[in-house]
């Protein structure tokens, strides 16, 4: 029997995105969604380009909704999404077909060591109770490449607050259990790999890095 979407599966745990920010009213949410995405498309660009040969196997850890999954598909051979238990999103993994989609923690990667040419995580390590354990572990599961996004703190909450969002919670989205700066969060990923490029669509930070050989 199909898990009623409004159940959740995993209690205590924001899943997805608390605002539709792919199929929002909102047109200003929209455009900026949309510079986001178009950033890591260009990230993805000069990834394919690497010149010890180009990736094949791709993983993204929180997937969601699968968009940026389905982004991954049109370029790597071999992709695997992955987030929690949640049949709403199951429900959304079926209009974007393609890559392999499967449920398991961020903190506890169900691979083996240097199993992925590159590993993505955007609006997750934000998200994570053990961040630093969630990163040691995809950087352990990647030979070569890692992409990270998360909100730019404190410009993220400063937008919530200013259209009147979570005030109660001083603009913090819910589920939001870390904050970075944009240099404090390219120092964090620097800790496991070497940083190429820092990117900063408004109000987002984005990291490529490589694991050194």
């Amino acid at each position: 029997m199909p898990q009623d979407p409004a159940v959740p599966e995993t209690p205590g745990i924001v899943i997805g995105n608390t605002t539709p920010k792919y199929t929002a009213k909102n047109p200003a949410i929209r455009y900026l969604t949309q510079r986001w995405v178009d950033n890591l498309e260009k990230v993805f660009d000069r990834v394919t380009a690497d010149p010890r040969g180009e990736p094949k196997a791709a993983l993204e850890v929180g997937c969601g909704e699968g968009v940026i999954a389905d982004k991954l598909r049109h370029r790597f051979k071999d992709v695997v999404a992955l987030d929690l238990p949640d049949a709403g999103l199951r429900a959304w993994w079926q209009r974007y077909p393609g890559p392999h989609y499967l449920h398991a923690d961020a903190h506890h990667l169900p691979f083996e060591d240097d199993q992925f040419d590159l590993v993505v995580a955007v609006e997750v390590l934000e998200h994570l109770h053990d961040p630093v354990k969630g990163l040691r572990e995809m950087a352990r599961i990647s030979r070569r490449h890692v992409i990270f996004s998360v909100p730019r703190e404190p410009i993220f909450r400063g937008c919530n607050l200013l259209t009147g969002r979570y005030v109660s919670d001083l603009g913090n989205t819910p589920g939001h259990l870390n904050h970075w700066s944009k240099r404090g969060f390219a120092k964090f990923v620097s800790t496991v790999a070497d940083v190429r490029e820092i990117t900063s669509p408004f109000p987002w930070t984005t990291v490529w890095a490589v694991l050194p050989d």
